[in-house]
Order: C-alpha cells, then sequence, then structure tokens
C-alpha cells in the first residue's frame, strides 16, 4: 500500500506452558493498512485475532516485532486508539451522557465542564441515542449499551477504531442496525477501523479488505482479500451484485478447508508478501460461477459465521 497508516511488522506471541515448553500463537506477522481502511479479521477461534487487536491497542506487547501507527511504534495505551469490546464496558454509576464525557474529559483535561458536555451530546446524537442522557446502563438495552460504546470510543476523535466482536452478543435485527450505523459514520468521518469478526457478511457489509488467518497454534496471514463491491454499497442490494456470492464463496471455503491445510499445501508462504486477493480479476481461480442454495438469496449481513 502506498499510505502505512498502520503497519505490523513481523509481531509474535509466544506463552510459556505448564511443562516449560513455549506455545507460538503466530510469529513473523506483517499486515498493513492504510488511512481510511475499514478492516476486518476472519479466522477460527486460538489463531490469534484479540491478540492482534489487543497489541495495536497497547493492551498487550508482541513478543517479538513493532507496531507503528501513524509513524509512531505503539508503546502502551493511547486515546488516539479508542477499542469497543465485545461487552459494552460501561461505567454502571455513570448515565449515558457521563460516560461519554468521562472519555472526553480524560483526552482534554483542559475543557471546563460545560465544553465537556457539549461535545459529548454531540456524538451521543450520532448514535441515535438523543432523550437517553440521563439513563444508567441498567436502564438500557444491550444494542443501546454498545452505541453508548460506540459513542464513547468515536468522542475522543482517535485515530483508529479497534473493535471485538462488539455486535456478536446481540440479536440479528440490532446487530444490522448496528452495522449500518458504524458503516454509516466510518464513510462520513474517514475513520480507519480494524475489526475482528467470525461473521462472513459483516466482514463483507463492513470491510474494503479482509485479512484471513490460518488456524492457530502457529498461525499465519495467508491472504488479503480486497472487497470488489462498491463502497456505497447498501444492505438491501448486497447479494444482489455480481460478485458477492464469489466473495462469500471464496471466504467461507478459506475457513472451512484451505485455513486448516494451508500450511502443507503452501510451504514456501512468504509473510512479508502476502497475496491480495483481488476477486473477479483475470487469473484468479474461485468458484466464481457457484450459485448459493435457494434460501441464501433472501440471507443478509448477520447470517453465516464462521
Amino acid at each position: 500500500m502506498s499510505d502505512k497508516f498502520i503497519s505490523i511488522e513481523a509481531i509474535a506471541k509466544r506463552y510459556p506452558g505448564a511443562d516449560g515448553a513455549t506455545t507460538t500463537v503466530f510469529e513473523n506477522l506483517w499486515l498493513s493498512m492504510a488511512r481510511g481502511e475499514f478492516a476486518c479479521v476472519i479466522g477460527h477461534s486460538g489463531c490469534g485475532k484479540t491478540t492482534v487487536l489487543n497489541i495495536l491497542a497497547g493492551l498487550d506487547v508482541p513478543s517479538e516485532g513493532a507496531v507503528i501507527v501513524d509513524g509512531q511504534a505503539i508503546s502502551g495505551t493511547s486515546l488516539d486508539r479508542a477499542v469497543i469490546f465485545q461487552s459494552h464496558a460501561l461505567l454502571p454509576w455513570r448515565t449515558v451522557l457521563g460516560n461519554v464525557a468521562y472519555a472526553v474529559s480524560s483526552k482534554w483535561r483542559s475543557w471546563d465542564r460545560a465544553k465537556v458536555k457539549a461535545h459529548a451530546q454531540t456524538f451521543i446524537d450520532l448514535v441515535g441515542l438523543t432523550g437517553s442522557e440521563h439513563k444508567r446502563p441498567s436502564e438500557l438495552s444491550g444494542g443501546m449499551k454498545q452505541r453508548v460504546g460506540i459513542a464513547r470510543a468515536l468522542s475522543i476523535t482517535p485515530k483508529m477504531m479497534l473493535m471485538d466482536e462488539p455486535f456478536s452478543a446481540l440479536d440479528a435485527l440490532t446487530r444490522g442496525t448496528l452495522q449500518d450505523e458504524v458503516r454509516r459514520i466510518c464513510l462520513e468521518t474517514g475513520q480507519t477501523a480494524f475489526m475482528i469478526t467470525h461473521d462472513v457478511d459483516e466482514a463483507i457489509y463492513l470491510a474494503d479488505k479482509i485479512f484471513l488467518m490460518t488456524n492457530g497454534p502457529g498461525a499465519v496471514l495467508a491472504e488479503v482479500v480486497e472487497n470488489p463491491l462498491p463502497r456505497d454499497r447498501g444492505r438491501t442490494d448486497l447479494h444482489r451484485h455480481p460478485l458477492y456470492y464469489a466473495l462469500r464463496n471464496h471466504i467461507i471455503d478459506f475457513l472451512v478447508t484451505r485455513s486448516k491445510t494451508f500450511a502443507a499445501e503452501t510451504p514456501g508462504h512468504d509473510p512479508r508478501n502476502v497475496p491480495l486477493v483481488q476477486i473477479g480479476k483475470p487469473g484468479l481461480t474461485i468458484a466464481s460461477d457457484a450459485k448459493p442454495e435457494p434460501s441464501r438469496e433472501t440471507s443478509w449481513p448477520g447470517q453465516a459465521r464462521a
């Protein structure tokens, strides 16, 4: 990429075992993203997806290698990198406004109370929680709690947003609604986003690029798949795009089969030169003419999971 806003360079993560042996989750991992890109990482449990996200967030450190964001090596947590976890992680004694304002005042300590409140209110309105400012988390639905988490993350105007399966615990309708909100906000603000997901359709709907990880331990980044669908894609016509099922089939084939056999079938894999897969481009052999089962014709993002 011409603009490596995020550059993960030869990182590894190893843990000592009880018997003195060392477990290597992944090693020699290279990954990069451009400013303003939305990337999703997909792979089976145990491949190190969340570990990579925690290293990006500064919540964990690699056993070796370096992570560079906007020209600076990560050396700990920073308000330049906002995290949205699977659980809402709200402060239960604070209101919606209080939770968002706490993040704002943490970044801009010199701001007075009125300015903090006004800034927080802007992002509460942005995620559709106007009128719920004085409710506490116990009074909110699961989807509303995640909206507060999104508002809190965006309120500190981070350089990048890190999301660890933030919608996985929600019902399908709420999940779809929040996917729409996150997609709209990222497109409007040019936010750089790095997201962990097991949901294939979620990745296709949200991501510009999809990183495919092989099974762990000893996982590697196998492919970077470029999303061929238009960036202004809508949910209702997503499955009608001529390359939608080609993309979907390629990812599912990887998860079902190639993620397990990749190491044996690709002995010369170069972690510094991971192939960029461009669905629909000449020379790529995939099941692009495969037809989905009739029931999938009415599927929508949020149904297919790894």
